[in-house]
């Protein structure tokens, strides 16, 4: 090719911008305008800074502690995204995703502070991007934890245009004695085992492939629909559990995720130390059966992939069952005797 022909090209190819690149800049403005005033509903005094700077300023009061440790975690929802997806219902996997989140600092005895979101997708659709979010925000509140910042992606040619992926950080805090890690579980000690609202957040590759183009139907036992099962909300542990902490009773606990509660639990427990579950201790959610039958997926998958009922475990020293098992009574809470630690030969 010549020069002059090179130029001419140059000067006669269609105009080209960031939008026709794919990335919309007014959408983002518009999802920014859309979640501002219900994010600013979850700032508490202690945040320092409003939507739109560069960094999420938090001055916490750490009087109560005499050593704070922070906690952090970070996580997603993995392909319960594609329920929502498939449903068109985004209002509740913002809401798993802080609750997750959540759970896991406080089975190391910590109570979060603060969240930040990351929302990636193909094209940026403002009002569904809004529903995540405020499914965050009410889960942020009821935590009683700030949502502080967040970054929204909008990359075409990593993800489809209708594709988006979300995963969120939380900072809490705990005083350095009352950190809950299962050192001191030993042999004899009483596993109590809350329960779930369903598959939480683990275990849907496995059930969409299960439920696939079933997502409309009922099954027998569940109050809805498939998809309306997979999409309840991955409950926090918070306020039930944290006037226990502190509590020189509970040995360790562990977040019933991927993995199951073996793989899990065992995560806590030191050593030398097994663990002996009573499997038909709780009452299974009606959704687990339908996946073991309608999949023909055998038990030990079932065990390793989901929560089957359960979505927190206590390990307990033998003398403080009966306190603590009162306090969840109490506090409308059907929780389970399912075990104890053994020690292996």
């Amino acid at each position: 090719m010549c020069p002059e022909t090179a130029i001419v090209n140059v000067k006669n190819r269609d105009f080209m911008d960031y939008k026709t690149s794919g990335v919309d800049i007014s959408a983002g403005e518009e999802f920014v305008r859309l979640i501002k005033p219900h994010v600013r509903r979850t700032f508490t005094g202690q945040v320092m800074t409003d939507i739109g700077a560069f960094g999420g300023f938090f001055q916490p009061d750490f009087t109560a502690y005499e050593q704070p440790v922070l906690v952090s975690s970070i996580d997603g929802v993995g392909t319960k995204l594609k329920v929502a997806a498939e449903t068109g219902r985004y209002d509740t996997i913002g809401a798993c995703l802080v609750n997750h989140c959540v759970n896991d600092i406080l089975v190391c005895g910590a109570r979060p502070l603060f969240f930040l979101d990351y929302y990636a997708c193909g094209k940026l659709a403002p009002g569904k991007a809004a529903d995540v979010v405020r499914g965050m925000v009410n889960a942020c509140r009821e935590n009683g934890c700030a949502l502080i910042g967040g970054e929204t992606a909008e990359m075409p040619g990593v993800y489809a245009e209708d594709d988006f992926d979300l995963a969120g950080t939380i900072v809490g805090v705990v005083d350095r004695d009352r950190i809950v890690s299962g050192a001191g579980i030993s042999a004899g000690d009483v596993m109590i085992g809350l329960p779930s609202t369903g598959l939480h957040t683990n275990g849907y590759s496995l059930a969409r492939k299960v439920f696939e183009g079933k997502l409309g139907e009922t099954g027998k036992g569940l109050g809805g629909t498939i998809g309306e099962e997979l999409l309840k909300v991955h409950r926090s542990y918070l306020p039930v559990i944290e006037p226990l902490l502190g509590s020189e009773g509970i040995r360790g606990m562990s977040h019933i995720t991927g993995g199951g509660l073996m793989g899990n639990t065992m995560r806590i427990v030191p050593e030398g130390l097994g663990l002996d579950v009573d499997w038909k201790a709780w009452p299974e959610p009606p959704i687990f059966d339908l996946i073991r039958r309608e999949g023909r997926v055998p038990e030990e998958d079932m065990r390793r992939t989901f929560n089957l009922g359960l979505g927190l475990v206590l390990v307990v020293a033998p003398g403080a069952v009966e306190g603590i098992m009162e306090h969840l009574k109490a506090n409308r809470e059907n929780a389970y005797i399912i075990g104890r630690v053994t020690a292996l030969r």
